[in-house]
């Protein structure tokens, strides 16, 4: 077969390969396309999961009528100079917009600050349709339909509608973490709307924003990060290792406000944290580094995930070096929501601890037991009678507090010998109570420790504090 060149239609469909893997990656693109042209509100709007459509509307500056045909061209974009290096847009290959107008049904409806009125284009399949006046106020709506009907095979890759709308959103609120002072809404077919509203460009402001994505508690157990090494500055926030998670989802890293995916930032995170967590749990981070343009490549990939560093040795010393000071200026300390969560359930009325009523007797502890979810729980057997019965429940007319402080005396072995009994020397229990962690009382499932100090009891994971002495 002899050489040929390829239509235009061909060539955006093969962009539209690496660029457009799913409908959140659409979205990923026109909301970055909103936020260059300087959006301070971007609603975005999904059905079918995005592949029958996805609406992103915002109030930026706008395209004029003759410059709409150019945004649909290959290789047309408004962001980027006559230096390759010089990069400080989130879009810069001008790609997105016909790869999207060749798999979809694509239109562009726009009108700038200074426009008596809007002007719209369409591409069906990879071909143009003719500018036509519309209706609109200032900004740009993108209305993208029937995604990948003119490449089938695309769709049997495709996830169910509930995955991709998780993908959307995921990608909605990276972004989002990067942009406090810009308004973002999401709504889809089920009906589930997710509103981020602005902050402010603010620390407060980040926070806050952070906040909105990852949950209320993450301020709570997070380390501010500020480090600067040869011209490389880095921010944000890390968890403390008591509050983690299964998986490494919650971890955010940003290069010149441009979310990525670095295995080079992951490995810095996961090397900084080695020493303080469990190998299958992950640290919630969010990490903006900034330098340089020329220092960073972005133009790795089409998707503009991956970025390449001038010196990566650089970059990971300082995320590295930044943590691990953090780490150990934070000292040690228990999660909130855990801690709350424990509290919670020895306070008393909490479920299963709930003492009953006077003439409750056993059908209050086993109401109590079965509104606490509680799975051990052997339903079609008498509670009185069951393994899993709360200590000495007494009976109808004689309850009794199962953690009072009379009903543990039978369990007090009196002084309590210290570490040092192997050596001959002994203390008082009551010694022992004023220490830090008291008096070990008891041992729960060979792996927590049950103490008790002159006003509270203290539960220590033993297998943990095991580790972190011989740390």
């Amino acid at each position: 077969m002899p050489i040929r060149q390829l239509s235009e239609t061909m060539i955006n469909q093969i962009a539209a390969g690496e660029v457009i893997e799913r409908p959140a990656s659409v979205v990923k693109e026109l909301v970055e396309n909103a936020l260059d042209a300087g959006a301070g509100k971007v609603e975005i709007v999904t059905a079918g999961g995005g592949l029958s459509l996805i609406r992103v509307t915002d109030d930026g500056s706008g395209i004029s009528e003759p410059e709409l045909a150019l945004a649909v061209a290959r290789h047309c974009t408004s962001k980027l100079s006559d230096d390759i290096h010089d990069i400080r847009s989130l879009g810069f290959r001008g790609e997105a917009l016909p790869s999207i107008g060749s798999v979809a049904r694509l239109s562009i409806r726009s009108r700038t600050a200074s426009g008596d009125s809007a002007a719209e284009i369409g591409i069906e399949g990879g071909r143009v349709l003719p500018v036509k006046p519309a209706a609109a106020n200032r900004g740009t709506t993108v209305e993208v339909r029937d995604l990948f009907f003119a490449t089938p095979a695309r769709l049997k890759f495709m996830k169910g509608e509930r995955a991709e709308s998780s993908a959307t959103g995921d990608v909605v609120k990276r972004i989002a973490i990067a942009f406090p002072a810009v308004r973002f809404t999401l709504a889809g077919a089920d009906r589930s709307t997710l509103e981020l509203p602005a902050t402010g460009d603010t620390p407060d402001g980040r926070l806050a924003r952070v906040a909105q994505v990852m949950g209320k508690d993450f301020p709570d157990n997070a380390i501010p990060i500020d480090a600067m090494r040869d011209g490389v500055h880095l921010a944000g926030h890390v968890s403390i290792p008591s509050y983690t998670r299964a998986n490494a989802l919650q971890q955010y890293a940003y290069v010149n406000g441009r979310p990525v995916r670095d295995k080079l930032i992951a490995g810095a995170i996961r090397g900084a944290f080695a020493d303080v967590l469990p190998r299958d749990r992950h640290a919630v981070t969010v990490l903006f580094l900034s330098l340089d343009p020329a220092t960073v490549d972005v133009n790795v990939h089409p998707a503009k995930a991956d970025v390449r560093f001038r010196d990566p040795g650089l970059v990971r010393g300082l995320i590295f070096g930044a943590i691990r000071e953090a780490l150990a200026g934070a000292g040690i300390r228990a999660a909130t929501s855990g801690a709350a969560g424990m509290m919670a359930a020895f306070r008393p009325g909490t479920a299963p601890y709930a003492h009953p009523g006077p003439t409750a007797g056993h059908r209050s502890y086993e109401a109590a037991y079965h509104a606490s979810g509680f799975s051990g729980f052997d339903h079609g057997s008498n509670l009185a009678r069951s393994p899993q019965r709360p200590l000495d429940m007494g009976d109808a007319r004689q309850p009794r507090n199962g953690f009072a402080e009379n009903e543990q005396a039978a369990f007090d072995t009196g002084p309590v010998a210290s570490a040092d009994a192997r050596a001959g020397i002994t203390e008082p229990a009551e010694a022992l109570l004023g220490m830090a962690l008291g008096a070990a009382r008891a041992q729960v499932h060979e792996n927590y420790i049950v103490a008790q100090t002159r006003d509270s009891l203290i539960i220590v994971d033993q297998h943990a504090a095991h580790e972190r002495l011989v740390y």
